[in-house]
């Protein structure tokens, strides 16, 4: 069955889920699942909203449309999405290979719903994953004078394939705040700690010296500051000192993948609404 989805934020007062299931009542939708959050902190209040796509008995845009007089009278942020659009994801890599083959694995399982049309590296050592699974591998080098040129060729890319999703799965080169800020919402990285601990590079080193007793992993969304966006996924593993940074590391691998497909499986099924510098992932049906 396919849905329509909306994604709902807004003040948070008295009659919203009423006011809103109203609306999709009175337009003859069957409301499949319904999901809500009230942050009685910040005031702010968050919807998620599945209907069924065979009651819609108009055209898209003038659902959408329609939608968008009502959300003014309320002062809603919302975005719609139709489940039957498969996203185009656009990996990006360097030279570590355990996330890029997961996410690759996962897409041609069909555990992740989406099309991954390329693979985007600044190092052509992981082109033979690409060449398995038989998706074009794009090897763009960066020299220090010349960043801002490969920059572009990624934004020319992604515009020539029609990408909705980035996935930086252990891309180690640092966007520009031009760029976070045009994707903004749309780049998911992987970072191989549990943030805020450890940013930036080499964090199994620096968990093997302060002696750690866990080490995680977090996705995020990608922002202008390093490893600071809003966090989608965090998960961690029990270590102890037996373990040398190389151990860490490879211990470390598995939390990597699992975290990064729960994030990009979160983005793929429309269940992240961001406000500020935080997310509301909603769980996904069972």
């Amino acid at each position: 069955m396919h849905k329509i989805i909306f994604l709902i934020q807004c003040n948070d007062r008295k009659g919203l889920l009423a006011a809103i299931s109203q609306y999709f009542y009175s337009r003859g939708y069957n409301i499949l699942h319904c999901q809500q959050h009230s942050d009685t902190r910040a005031k702010r209040y968050y919807m998620r909203v599945e209907l069924d796509l065979a009651d819609l008995k108009t055209t898209r845009k003038e659902l959408q449309s329609d939608f968008a007089r009502f959300a003014q009278g309320l002062e809603l942020t919302w975005e719609c999405h139709f489940t039957d659009y498969r996203n185009r994801v656009a990996v990006l890599v360097s030279k570590t290979s355990h996330c890029l083959f997961d996410l690759l694995s996962r897409q041609h399982e069909g555990d992740l719903v989406c099309d991954i049309p390329l693979i985007i590296s600044n190092h052509p050592d992981l082109e033979y994953i690409a060449d398995q699974f038989r998706i074009p591998y794009y090897y763009l080098p960066i020299t220090k004078d010349r960043k801002p040129e490969q920059e572009e060729k990624i934004r020319e890319l992604l515009a020539k394939h029609d990408v909705d999703l980035v996935v930086l799965a252990r891309y180690m080169q640092i966007l520009t705040a031009e760029f976070t800020a045009e994707w903004s919402g749309k780049i998911i990285n992987i970072h191989h700690a549990f943030l805020p601990a450890f940013q930036g590079a080499n964090p199994y080193m620096r968990a093997y010296e302060r002696g750690v007793k866990m080490i995680g992993a977090t996705a995020h969304y990608a922002s202008e500051d390093l490893d600071q966006g809003p966090i989608i996924e965090q998960d961690v593993v029990r270590v102890n000192h037996e373990l040398s940074p190389e151990g860490l590391r490879q211990v470390g691998k598995d939390v990597e993948r699992q975290v990064l497909s729960r994030a990009v499986q979160a983005h793929l099924e429309h269940r992240i609404i961001i406000f500020n510098n935080r997310t509301i992932v909603f769980n996904a049906e069972h």
